[in-house]
């Protein structure tokens, strides 16, 4: 196999598409005419990497700005707790509620696969899912485009409340979590399509990091977020496919149908467990435990 012309002890398959040199990840430059070495990188032509555009990330903010302005109604401004107002009642994701029968996804509420990703518990839930929001929106958004930036952002919503209700059908669940851990998914898809080592990009700790906080914190829905990952990481892979085939129209309606899928099988899941939750009876003098 070629070494690279820059460092002759590393091995690659790639190389420049202008003076045709091999060239490893760390020389790799993606331009619009494909991978360039640095020297060719330098040239006229305008150089497009997933770090570096002029490019503002215009979707980014306007989700970030949603997502505020939904908090803002929600009236909870403590940095611990959760909101108990009607705007959180109406539009937190669960399938059934074995309290108030006629609630949730499985009569028809189907609005709270969407809104619970934009509702938060408290200042601490909401910061953080915005500053990793900013972060990866800066890198995705420029390099995707807005229109693959955005699907991949509600395929991962949807998938991550299906994931959510799957495990947690009774629990009410909010916040972006599983749409961000969607991006992750997809950036993780970014990068290797480019051949940067993930973990030496930084995206493979951010996602080791929070799926460790996912599967250690209590009152933290694991579901959604390995959900939204998953989502996420799909709808990237289907994209790009799209695009290195030149059959982008196929690639988007592959990511309808995951999200399709994800709406029918959270409206299935949430009559489900409306299903068990009716069959159980409790003891006279005997009342329901709450779920968290």
């Amino acid at each position: 196999m070629p070494t690279c012309y820059r460092h002759p002890n590393r091995e690659t398959g790639v190389s420049c598409a202008n003076c045709g040199r091999p060239i490893c990840p760390d020389c790799m430059t993606t331009t619009p005419v494909g991978m360039r070495c640095p020297e060719c990188s330098r040239q006229r032509t305008v150089v497009k990497t997933i770090r570096n555009t002029a490019r503002r990330p215009e979707l980014t903010i306007a989700l970030i700005a949603i997502n505020v302005a939904v908090f803002l109604t929600e009236g909870n401004f403590s940095f611990g707790g959760g909101p108990t107002g009607s705007v959180y009642e109406k539009g937190a994701l669960f399938g059934s509620d074995p309290v108030v029968p006629t609630q949730g996804v499985a009569h028809g509420q189907w609005w709270r696969l969407v809104t619970s990703g934009f509702l938060h518990e408290n200042l601490i839930h909401i910061g953080f899912n915005m500053y990793v929001l900013w972060i990866l929106g800066q890198m995705l958004e420029p390099a995707l485009g807005r229109l693959r930036f955005g699907l991949i952002y509600g395929v991962a919503l949807l998938t991550g409340s299906f994931g959510a209700l799957l495990i947690t059908p009774h629990s009410p669940t909010v916040g972006a979590s599983g749409a961000v851990f969607g991006l992750m998914g997809a950036a993780a898809v970014e990068m290797r399509a480019r051949q940067i080592p993930i973990m030496q990009s930084g995206v493979g700790g951010l996602i080791l990091i929070n799926l460790v906080i996912s599967f250690t914190l209590p009152g933290i829905s694991w579901g959604g977020h390995v959900g939204g990952l998953l989502g996420g990481a799909l709808a990237a892979v289907l994209l790009r496919l799209g695009e290195r085939s030149r059959s982008r129209a196929l690639a988007l309606a592959g990511c309808v149908v995951i999200a399709v899928a994800a709406v029918a099988g959270s409206i299935a899941i949430s009559k489900s467990s409306e299903v068990k939750t009716s069959t159980l009876v409790i003891p006279s003098g005997e009342g329901a435990a709450p779920e968290g």
